[in-house]
Protein backbone atom coordinates (compact mmCIF):
# COMPACT_ATOMS: atom_id res chain seq x y z
CA UNK A 1 0.00 0.00 0.00
CA UNK A 2 1.30 3.23 -0.86
CA UNK A 3 1.92 5.94 2.39
CA UNK A 4 -0.58 7.88 0.29
CA UNK A 5 -3.18 5.86 0.58
CA UNK A 6 -2.37 4.85 4.34
CA UNK A 7 -2.75 8.96 4.99
CA UNK A 8 -5.95 9.15 3.52
CA UNK A 9 -7.37 6.20 5.43
CA UNK A 10 -5.79 8.30 8.52
CA UNK A 11 -7.83 10.87 7.79
CA UNK A 12 -10.88 9.21 6.89
CA UNK A 13 -10.30 8.15 10.74
CA UNK A 14 -10.06 11.46 12.04
CA UNK A 15 -11.56 14.09 10.39
CA UNK A 16 -15.06 13.24 9.15
CA UNK A 17 -17.60 14.16 12.47
CA UNK A 18 -18.88 10.54 12.96
CA UNK A 19 -15.58 8.47 12.94
CA UNK A 20 -13.97 11.23 15.21
CA UNK A 21 -16.66 11.77 17.50
CA UNK A 22 -17.14 8.23 18.08
CA UNK A 23 -13.05 8.35 19.20
CA UNK A 24 -11.93 5.75 16.11
CA UNK A 25 -8.22 4.82 16.04
CA UNK A 26 -6.43 2.87 12.95
CA UNK A 27 -4.51 0.24 13.83
CA UNK A 28 -3.30 -2.74 11.15
CA UNK A 29 -3.72 -2.11 7.45
CA UNK A 30 -2.05 -4.57 5.53
CA UNK A 31 -3.23 -7.15 2.43
CA UNK A 32 -5.52 -8.89 4.69
CA UNK A 33 -7.55 -5.98 5.59
CA UNK A 34 -7.92 -3.02 8.46
CA UNK A 35 -8.00 -3.01 12.01
CA UNK A 36 -9.93 -0.41 13.57
CA UNK A 37 -10.39 0.49 17.16
CA UNK A 38 -13.06 2.36 19.30
CA UNK A 39 -12.33 3.10 22.82
CA UNK A 40 -14.88 2.47 25.43
CA UNK A 41 -15.94 5.60 26.82
CA UNK A 42 -19.21 6.59 29.07
CA UNK A 43 -20.91 8.67 26.59
CA UNK A 44 -20.71 5.75 24.01
CA UNK A 45 -22.72 3.62 26.82
CA UNK A 46 -26.12 2.17 25.67
CA UNK A 47 -27.10 0.96 28.84
CA UNK A 48 -26.58 3.24 32.08
CA UNK A 49 -26.73 0.02 34.01
CA UNK A 50 -24.13 -2.01 32.30
CA UNK A 51 -21.74 -0.09 31.07
CA UNK A 52 -22.48 -2.24 27.71
CA UNK A 53 -21.38 0.12 24.15
CA UNK A 54 -24.77 0.96 22.36
CA UNK A 55 -25.19 -1.29 19.34
CA UNK A 56 -24.66 1.96 16.96
CA UNK A 57 -21.25 2.69 17.70
CA UNK A 58 -20.06 -1.50 16.58
CA UNK A 59 -22.88 -1.17 13.69
CA UNK A 60 -20.75 2.26 13.01
CA UNK A 61 -16.99 0.74 13.50
CA UNK A 62 -17.44 -2.09 11.41
CA UNK A 63 -19.15 -0.61 8.50
CA UNK A 64 -16.13 2.25 8.70
CA UNK A 65 -13.55 -0.80 8.76
CA UNK A 66 -15.16 -2.74 6.09
CA UNK A 67 -15.18 0.86 3.65
CA UNK A 68 -11.72 0.83 4.75
CA UNK A 69 -10.62 -2.44 3.81
CA UNK A 70 -12.43 -1.75 0.58
CA UNK A 71 -10.11 0.78 -0.18
CA UNK A 72 -6.65 -1.07 1.25
CA UNK A 73 -8.01 -3.90 -1.42
CA UNK A 74 -8.15 -1.55 -4.05
CA UNK A 75 -4.95 0.29 -3.17
CA UNK A 76 -6.89 3.28 -4.51
CA UNK A 77 -9.34 5.52 -3.11
CA UNK A 78 -12.41 6.16 -5.14
CA UNK A 79 -16.13 6.78 -4.21
CA UNK A 80 -17.81 3.66 -2.70
CA UNK A 81 -21.22 2.89 -1.16
CA UNK A 82 -22.68 0.33 1.16
CA UNK A 83 -25.24 -1.78 -1.32
CA UNK A 84 -25.99 -4.31 2.00
CA UNK A 85 -24.18 -4.83 5.49
CA UNK A 86 -25.75 -7.46 8.17
CA UNK A 87 -24.18 -7.69 11.47
CA UNK A 88 -24.90 -10.43 13.67
CA UNK A 89 -24.38 -9.30 17.26
CA UNK A 90 -23.27 -12.56 19.07
CA UNK A 91 -22.75 -11.35 23.05
CA UNK A 92 -22.56 -7.76 24.34
CA UNK A 93 -18.15 -5.90 24.75
CA UNK A 94 -17.50 -5.90 27.80
CA UNK A 95 -17.72 -3.00 29.45
CA UNK A 96 -14.64 -0.98 30.36
CA UNK A 97 -12.88 -2.28 27.17
CA UNK A 98 -12.32 -1.23 24.01
CA UNK A 99 -13.65 -2.41 20.96
CA UNK A 100 -11.41 -3.57 17.91
CA UNK A 101 -12.94 -4.56 14.17
CA UNK A 102 -10.90 -6.48 11.48
CA UNK A 103 -12.33 -6.40 8.21
CA UNK A 104 -11.13 -7.67 4.60
CA UNK A 105 -12.24 -7.98 1.28
CA UNK A 106 -12.93 -12.23 0.44
CA UNK A 107 -13.93 -11.17 -3.38
CA UNK A 108 -13.75 -8.21 -5.88
CA UNK A 109 -15.46 -7.95 -8.98
CA UNK A 110 -15.56 -5.14 -11.07
CA UNK A 111 -18.33 -3.13 -9.62
CA UNK A 112 -18.81 -4.77 -5.95
CA UNK A 113 -16.27 -5.69 -3.13
CA UNK A 114 -17.54 -8.38 -0.41
CA UNK A 115 -16.39 -8.09 2.71
CA UNK A 116 -16.06 -9.98 5.64
CA UNK A 117 -15.31 -9.45 9.43
CA UNK A 118 -15.80 -9.43 13.08
CA UNK A 119 -15.59 -7.08 16.29
CA UNK A 120 -13.85 -8.31 19.87
CA UNK A 121 -12.85 -6.11 23.08
CA UNK A 122 -9.76 -8.25 23.06
CA UNK A 123 -9.63 -11.74 21.75
CA UNK A 124 -10.53 -12.24 17.84
CA UNK A 125 -11.77 -15.98 18.93
CA UNK A 126 -14.30 -14.67 21.02
CA UNK A 127 -16.12 -11.81 18.75
CA UNK A 128 -18.69 -9.45 20.22
CA UNK A 129 -20.32 -9.31 16.38
CA UNK A 130 -19.64 -10.46 12.72
CA UNK A 131 -20.11 -8.77 9.36
CA UNK A 132 -20.56 -9.83 5.96
CA UNK A 133 -20.82 -6.57 3.46
CA UNK A 134 -20.73 -5.51 -0.33
CA UNK A 135 -20.35 -2.44 -1.37
CA UNK A 136 -20.65 -0.60 -4.69
CA UNK A 137 -17.20 0.47 -6.60
CA UNK A 138 -16.22 2.33 -9.94
CA UNK A 139 -16.05 -1.03 -12.37
CA UNK A 140 -12.37 0.25 -13.93
CA UNK A 141 -10.90 0.21 -10.54
CA UNK A 142 -12.56 -2.76 -9.42
CA UNK A 143 -11.11 -4.51 -12.47
CA UNK A 144 -7.51 -3.49 -11.83
CA UNK A 145 -7.60 -4.31 -8.52
CA UNK A 146 -9.26 -7.57 -8.85
CA UNK A 147 -6.49 -8.88 -11.11
CA UNK A 148 -4.18 -8.78 -8.37
CA UNK A 149 -6.63 -9.81 -5.63
CA UNK A 150 -6.77 -13.67 -4.46
CA UNK A 151 -9.79 -14.92 -2.20
CA UNK A 152 -8.79 -14.31 0.89
CA UNK A 153 -10.86 -14.24 4.47
CA UNK A 154 -9.74 -11.28 7.33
Amino acid sequence: MSPQLRAILEQLVSAPPHPAALGFRLGAVDDDGVTLAVPWREDLVGDPETGVLAGGVVSALLDHACGLAVWTALDTFQPIATLDMRIDYLRAAEPGKAVLARAGVFRLTRSIAFVRGVAHDGDPEDPVAAVQAAFMLDSDAGRRAGANLKDAQP
